[in-house]
């Protein structure tokens, strides 16, 4: 069967003289101490999506996600090595743990990160890694989480986004043993054969065609939806009027989401009034769902802010901001914007940014 060791011998066949890992070695290495993590006050929930690495990896980058440890789960087999689990006989799948604070990500938005960074109508693996051991699983804990899952599964179901059916299982928690020490945060401690390994899997380009909609897709949607300014401001990286646009003044409390993919960026409790008639910020809710560009547009050198989703003009990011923050502006377009006032965070969807005003 493929795996990932053999993407490896290819691409280093090519760029890179070829490294062994000692079988001795990695057998007897220690399994991480859970205990030293001090994680019982979180939440869990396991995942299955393929490569453990690539998971952690996707999992890691959110806000609210304590931790994410790569391991196996499903099967009977007690304390199973990388070996025994990828040779397709113990019933185990590559999996992750994740450790969540449930008052900043809600398991819901985890069955949402999870959903996009897999192919879920594989049922033979993932992407290139092929058989069981990589197929992709939901873990439940408890009932609720079963519910949730199911829930998110029939929405993917409905929405016709695949030709075929979806193959992901929902299964009932049964064991998780955790994987050798060097498969834990693969991807920082070995970035180059990582990035060699995940760019020739498949998974990005599959991200990419259908998680992610193409161009013209998005044009035309915004087209129909939008106003002529926020086209103007989003698609054609234009600047509205200042002090006549919707939120430089805004006082109330709330947080602000890109107008087109809706995903958090500013929080009122970093608004200022920076005397530019623009909404100004010290810094982003998450800098995970902000792009920074070089703009030299106008004569000048800027850095562009744009939504990494929604893929829309923003504004521009300057250093003349508050010297007793992060000294940072952050100067926004209305037209790109939509508020939503913090009584109504729940209501709209945005309760995991709750938090923020308490």
């Amino acid at each position: 069967m493929i795996n990932k060791y053999q993407i490896f011998a290819l691409t280093f066949l090519l760029f890179f003289s070829a490294c062994s890992l000692n079988e001795k070695t990695i057998q007897n290495e220690k399994k991480i101490n859970m205990s030293e993590k001090n994680l019982d006050e979180y939440d869990k929930a396991i995942f299955s999506g393929g490569c453990f690495w690539c998971s952690e990896s996707d999992f890691e980058k959110h806000e609210g996600v304590i931790a994410v440890i790569s391991g196996y789960a499903g099967g009977e087999e007690k304390n199973p090595s990388y070996k025994e689990v990828s040779s397709g006989k113990t019933g185990h799948r590559e999996a992750i743990l994740v450790y969540y604070d449930s008052k900043i990500i809600s398991y819901e938005k985890l069955l949402d990160i999870y959903w996009q960074h897999i192919d879920p109508t594989d049922d033979g693996g993932s992407f290139v890694d092929r058989g069981f051991q990589y197929t992709s699983a939901i873990y439940y804990y408890n009932d609720e989480q079963k519910k949730l899952a199911e829930k998110s599964k029939l929405d993917i179901e409905n929405s016709k986004k695949f030709d075929k059916p979806i193959a992901t299982k929902i299964v009932k928690y049964k064991s998780f043993y955790e994987a050798e020490k060097y498969h834990q945060d693969y991807y920082k401690k070995n970035p180059i054969r990582y990035k060699y390994y995940r760019s020739g899997s498949g998974r990005d380009d599959f991200i990419e065609q259908n998680w992610k909609m193409t161009k013209e897709e998005k044009n035309n949607g915004k087209k129909m939806n939008l106003t002529e300014l926020q086209y103007y401001v989003t698609q054609e990286n234009g600047t509205e009027k200042p002090f006549d646009n919707e939120y430089w003044d805004n006082k109330k409390e709330g947080i602000y989401v890109d107008l087109i993919s809706g995903e958090a960026l500013f929080s009122s409790k970093d608004k200022y009034d920076s005397k530019t008639g623009w909404p100004s910020f010290t810094k982003p809710i998450d800098e995970n769902n902000i792009v920074e560009r070089e703009d030299n547009s106008l004569f000048s050198k800027r850095i562009e802010i744009r939504s990494k989703k929604g893929d829309a003009h923003l504004g521009h990011v300057f250093n003349d901001g508050p010297k007793n923050s992060t000294g940072l502006r952050y100067c926004m377009n209305s037209a790109a914007l939509r508020f939503i006032p913090k009584e109504d965070l729940e209501k709209e969807g945005y309760k995991d940014y709750e938090y923020l005003f308490e």
